[in-house]
């Protein structure tokens, strides 16, 4: 029997790969979008397209199918940008929320939260599923937000909800817009000047879409499940897009003060601009960190598999020139 699945964020980096999964595998997709957003990539997968937003409770309940199979609420703001920190909040805190309760009232079999090892919070040591998180004091905004989301979804499971945690490190892969194909762009435009002093845990946006189905049939209710497998800092991450590209770039880090200068200066003209930065002081706090993850419970029960980084950045540098975005 056909299994049905709702879905938000389908016009998203992850969201879209969750959505080819499904698709792939049988499943009946209703996927959620936003008026005016672009749904042509949703379109050719054969999706269901229902309108509404996450931040309108009523659009849920009506578009939302009784008893889904899965709700997978892939939708989510990952803004590094202060002054977007109150849009952020409302779309990661309440929007989860509103999320959580409409699976509950439409007797949803599942729910599958897409979360971020953000909601953990900064810690120097290696994080796995059982590290405390310390989010709620982070200067970052996005992290603090991905916390208070998994709070929003735990009271829901506590009066009855079956809902499991995704917490992807950082993506990479096709399909992607605004993540870490910007700095295949810094790089190809000659933008970058220096690179970043952090390291971080890495993962493949098509394995990330695989654990989400992996989780609706055989995760544990309440269960996290962290995913990296490559640890990498992000002058190697950008040696691998100097090689891709074939631009010259940075052969060492630069000194985390010279950055955060840097960060705190574009603040400063955006004022003027009113645009985004390429660096904001939030972004900078980021790249500037060392946080990796242990993804030894995903291989074992939701059989996660890690991508070499090289691969990783080759799909998402092949994605983008038959794009024509580089």
């Amino acid at each position: 029997m056909t299994r049905t699945a709702f879905l938000t964020g389908g016009t998203g980096f992850v969201g879209h790969h969750v959505a080819r999964e499904l698709s792939a595998a049988g499943w009946r997709v209703v996927a959620l979008h936003r008026p005016g957003s672009n749904t042509s990539h949703l379109r050719a997968l054969n999706v269901e397209l229902v309108e509404g937003t996450i931040l309108d409770r009523g659009s849920l309940e009506r578009t939302m199918p009784q008893n889904a199979d899965a709700v997978f609420h892939v939708a989510g703001n990952t803004s590094f940008w202060s002054r977007r920190n109150a849009e952020q909040t409302l779309d990661n805190v309440k929007g989860t929320a509103n999320v959580a309760d409409a699976a509950l009232s439409r007797g949803a079999r599942r729910l599958v939260q897409t979360s971020s090892i953000a909601a953990f919070g900064h810690h120097e040591q290696r994080v796995t599923e059982e590290t405390l998180s310390n989010a709620a004091g982070s200067r970052i905004n996005y992290y603090r937000t991905k916390w208070l989301a998994e709070l929003e979804v735990e009271k829901r499971i506590g009066r009855g909800l079956d809902a499991v945690f995704i917490n992807p490190a950082h993506i990479v892969g096709s399909f992607d817009l605004t993540n870490w194909s910007r700095m295949f762009r810094m790089v190809n435009e000659g933008k970058l000047r220096g690179a970043p002093p952090g390291r971080g845990s890495w993962c493949h946006v098509n394995e990330v879409a695989r654990a989400h189905l992996a989780a609706a049939d055989r995760g544990r209710t309440g269960h996290r499940y962290l995913l990296g497998g490559v640890d990498a800092s992000f002058l190697e991450a950008i040696q691998v897009i100097g090689r891709l590209t074939g631009k010259k770039v940075p052969d060492k880090a630069m000194h985390p003060a010279i950055l955060h200068f840097v960060a705190r200066a574009s603040d400063l003209f955006s004022l003027i601009s009113g645009k985004e930065p390429d660096i904001t002081r939030e972004g900078a706090a980021l790249i500037c960190e060392t946080m990796v993850c242990d993804c030894s419970k995903a291989i074992r029960e939701l059989g996660y598999q890690p991508v070499a980084l090289e691969v990783m950045f080759e799909d998402c540098f092949r994605w983008m020139v038959a794009e024509r975005m580089l």
